[in-house]
């Protein structure tokens, strides 16, 4: 699993960061399946936790479970470097979203490296909500946009609207998947939503998160039973 490292809301002096349902709920639909999970971030260490996504609104069984888990807790604050994980020890990938993976994962070097590594070799990759982001640079061997005629979903136009901040983030995720050649698709604000097209596994945003853990359950599963 990898998390964003950034913590600044753009300008604003708001601080951002990964969104922490999106974090722990799939963190929990593969734990509890036994799964053995690894968590990285660019700079390593503390990544740091969207404040808003610990408003008394945004929390679920899931968040609530986090906060009486200290040994979850112990394990979020020394995550690795991503400079220090080899991709083709790993047999799954999971990105949770919040705004953050706007401003680092989408132009981290060593999380397109990973990302690219993967993919390449057909592993099941997934990311939800903003953390789609992660993609854009990412390439398919033949040079083509890793999303390009791919189903996928992210965070929409109508979404950041309704948190009013599409004149904060850096760019429009809808519009630059499309751009790429994504065949993207979205429902109503803030329900579940989640695409998979061969390896590649996108949820739309924060109730998303459950779902697109357990299709990549189900994806690792059917690749290493």
């Amino acid at each position: 699993m990898v998390l964003t490292s950034h913590n600044e809301m753009g300008i604003t002096g708001e601080k951002t960061g990964f969104w922490l349902e999106e974090f722990v709920a799939p963190y929990y639909v593969l734990f509890d399946e036994g799964v053995e999970i690894t968590l990285a971030s660019p700079k390593g260490g503390q990544p740091p936790i969207d404040p808003r996504s610990e408003a008394a609104d945004a929390q679920t069984a899931y968040t609530h479970r986090y906060y009486e888990d200290n040994a979850l807790k112990e394990k979020l604050s020394v995550t690795h470097k991503l400079n220090e994980i080899v991709a083709d020890a790993y047999d799954g990938l999971f990105y949770p979203g919040g705004h953050g993976p706007m401003w680092d994962l989408a132009n981290d070097e060593d999380s397109i490296r990973i990302i690219q590594n993967f993919n390449d070799k057909g592993k099941p990759i997934a990311f939800v909500c903003h953390a789609p982001a992660a993609l854009l640079k990412v390439e398919q061997k033949n040079g083509d946009p890793l999303v390009k005629d791919r189903h996928v979903t992210g965070f929409s136009n109508t979404e950041e609207a309704g948190v009013k901040l599409t004149n904060i983030v850096p760019f429009s995720l809808e519009d630059s998947l499309v751009k790429l050649g994504a065949l993207y698709t979205k429902i109503t604000n803030w329900m579940e939503y989640v695409q998979e097209d061969g390896n590649l596994i996108t949820g739309q945003n924060p109730n998303s998160s459950a779902e697109a853990a357990r299709v990549l359950l189900r994806a690792l599963h059917k690749n290493y039973a």
